[in-house]
């Protein structure tokens, strides 16, 4: 939702904030991040929403799952592995069709096989603040993100510390009653001189699985999980800063099928520099570089008969075997924003550049690459040129966007390139203190993504069930976006009283996405298909006469709205959310579902704040409606409860209580034709934290 909590932060110019009849401090909105301009969620002509500190400490979030539950348009999908999570935005999922961000690093982990494909590690306490755009708009941030970019932004020794503190500690001890929940979490940071801090985090959880709405335990839902982060923050000037970072994850858990352990060890390295000139004009600049090596080692508890991947003759994994995936992704992203103006017209032109590079490495217990996620590397660049022109009650953003990559692996390769448009058209117009704070935009954006390595080279046979064989595809597309949004935003301070605020965000959007890649099963006995009719595993007694192929569809399309508003007074607050996701993909003139349709969702939370605002409690509410095409997910409703009480300044309590009715439900994602894990049922959490300062 968008930010309630007391940031620093720009704040704009129309219309003017009231200042509060008693000398209060004035609420201020955080500055996005993603927008890259120093916007505010409000201020952007785009469907951006802000999970800020406040939010981020009264969801009590166990994982990113908690995070965004009340954020319009966004669903997570975690299987039984809760502390990984993959996102959905508006309906598109996997393979970087959402990228996600932390620190200015991607993170694009995957392994496939059934469930999630793209998968990522961040634990909510290592951060400050979460951020969402939904749609190609981003176009900035790099090839692929036709359904959006969701950012972190890990915390900041200046954020910690008070501004007389030269250092500070703070401990965080959690219990959660579902799955007996163990969380421990510490947190220092020191001020070296006015131009150095550094910060230090630490976090671990150990979980047991489970139990649903109905009590019954979901097996294989326990994991162990210990995180952390060192983030140094250098100013050489007044006008430039350097930021390295460190942040790493060990994780562990269980496979459903229970036969195979897993774990992970990730290190994600950042450096990002930020120069500009004393006015901020014609000068600020952003280097963000990256290095995320992720180890995923997967290893089997039992001897598992499985059939080769190479002959379908069956063979016999023994106990103690390893798969391993290694993923290395190194990034460098290098912008400049110059702002000027001619005439009545003011200017924000950004322009800039990026370089991503996966090198994947993957080894089989029979020998060679894990067939479903072969070895390979990939590397995607581009160039871009975004101008922001304001004239009075007229905004216009134009952007055009180059993408080109590159990918290759054994006995296979691709590449491509591509010009992507962005056009949007704003209008303010009305002034006064009513209706000053309306704005009305359109915009239509293209965003273009490249093939990975497992839709491209994936080959071999099944290896468990029936045999059949997977045929790789050099010859697909990329996949191209073309999304059409029509957008309101709306602010109002002073609305009841001096120092109140409304913040409201709507959107409807259609977006055609061309050349969809997804699965498709071939048939041997059509010559068109490429199929071979592999009479040679006839004798293993369980060959199914079919191919499995990732190809273009001929397009898929998807449309919905989305809703959001927050009210806050100081000793009351508030929040709306809604949105609605429908559509299909067309294949061969016929109309087929979309797999990765999430819920729709309508929610909203009530708040108050007491005893100089020490003590805050409230309550939310989310209903979710299945999409038609989940035959297996029904509409449930959520009631949950919070409390927060600062004892003093250094000593703080927290507790949450979620699915207080322990309703029995299934996010859509999640019950397939092989599978339904249902979601936890009531579940209590209590927090208290110390800190010491000085």
């Amino acid at each position: 939702m968008l930010a309630l909590a007391p940031q620093a932060g720009a704040q704009e110019a129309t219309p003017p904030t009231p200042v509060p009849a008693s000398g209060e401090a004035v609420l201020l909105d955080p500055i996005s991040v993603i927008s890259r301009t120093g916007e505010t969620a409000i201020e952007s002509m785009a469907s951006v929403s802000v999970v800020d500190e406040e939010a981020i400490a009264r969801k009590m979030a166990t994982t990113p799952l908690g995070l965004f539950r009340d954020v319009p348009g966004i669903s997570i999908q975690a299987d039984a592995k809760r502390s990984n999570s993959s996102i959905n935005i508006r309906g598109l999922q996997d393979f970087g069709r959402v990228q996600v961000i932390v620190d200015g690093a991607r993170q694009n982990f995957q392994r496939s096989g059934h469930g999630t494909q793209s998968v990522f590690w961040i634990d909510p306490l290592l951060l400050q603040q979460a951020e969402v755009i939904r749609g190609p708009v981003a176009n900035t941030y790099g090839s692929g993100a036709i359904g959006g970019v969701v950012m972190f932004e890990t915390k900041d020794a200046s954020d910690f510390l008070r501004d007389w503190e030269r250092w500070a500690f703070a401990g965080t001890g959690q219990y959660e009653s579902n799955g007996d929940g163990w969380t421990t979490s510490a947190i220092g940071a020191a001020r070296i001189n006015e131009n150095i801090d550094v910060l230090g985090n630490i976090v671990w959880r150990d979980y047991g699985s489970y139990e649903d709405g109905a009590g019954i335990a979901v097996p294989h839902t326990g994991f162990d999980v210990l995180s952390g982060m060192v983030k140094t923050s250098i100013r050489p000037t007044d006008n430039s800063e350097v930021k390295l970072g460190w942040i790493g994850t060990d994780d562990g858990w269980s496979e459903r099928s229970g036969n195979s352990d897993l774990d992970l060890a990730q290190n994600t390295f950042t450096g990002r520099y930020h120069v500009t000139d004393a006015q901020e004009s014609w000068l600020d600049l952003h280097l963000n570089t990256s290095l995320n090596m992720a180890r995923l080692e997967q290893t089997y508890r039992a001897a598992v008969g499985q059939f080769d991947v190479d002959t379908g003759r069956p063979v016999t994994i023994p106990a103690g075997a390893k798969t391993n995936y290694d993923l290395d992704t190194y990034g460098i992203d290098l912008w400049n924003t110059s702002r000027f103006e001619t005439g009545m017209a003011s200017h924000e032109l950004t322009y800039g550049g990026d370089w991503l590079k996966d090198e994947v490495v993957t080894s089989s217990p029979l020998g060679g690459s894990d067939f479903y996620t072969p070895s390979g590397s990939r590397q995607t660049w581009g160039a871009y040129i975004q101008e922001k022109l304001g004239i009075g009650w007229f905004e216009a953003i134009a952007g055009l966007r180059y993408d080109s990559y590159e990918l290759s692996g054994t006995n296979a390769e691709s590449s491509g390139e591509r010009l992507s448009p962005r056009l949007t058209l704003g209008v303010s117009p009305f002034s006064g203190e009513a209706w000053g704070g309306l704005k009305i935009y359109g915009t239509y954006a293209e965003g273009y993504r490249s093939p990975t390595l497992s839709e491209t080279l994936i080959s071999g046979l099944h290896p468990s069930g029936v045999v059949f064989p997977f045929l790789p595809n050099p010859d697909l597309e990329p996949e191209v976006g073309k999304t059409w949004e029509l957008g309101v935003n709306y602010r109002r301070d002073g609305l009841f009283r001096p120092d109140d605020r409304l913040r409201i965000k709507a959107a409807y959007y259609r977006n055609n996405v061309e050349d969809f890649i997804d699965g498709q099963q071939l048939s041997p006995f059509d010559p068109t298909s490429g199929c071979p009719l592999r009479a040679d595993l006839f004798r293993t007694g369980s060959y199914a006469p079919i191919c499995f192929q990732y190809q273009n569809f001929a397009k898929a399309k998807l449309w919905g709205w989305e809703l959001e508003g927050t009210y806050d007074a100081g000793w009351v607050f508030a929040g709306a959310n809604a949105s609605f996701t429908e559509g299909y993909r067309v294949a061969e003139g016929a109309k087929e579902d979309i797999t990765t349709l999430p819920s729709s969702k309508f929610g909203g939370h009530l708040g108050f704040r007491l005893l100089e605002e020490r003590l805050s409690f409230g309550g939310e509410v989310e209903h979710h409606v299945a999409p038609d095409s989940a035959t297996f997910a029904k509409d449930y409703t959520l009631v949950n409860a919070f409390a927060q009480y600062d004892v003093n300044e250094n000593f703080s309590t927290s507790l949450r209580a979620e699915n207080l009715f322990d309703v029995r439900y299934a996010n859509p994602l999640n019950a397939t034709t092989t599978s339904i894990v249902h979601e936890p049922g009531l579940s209590v959490k209590l927090a208290a934290t110390l800190r010491f300062g000085g």
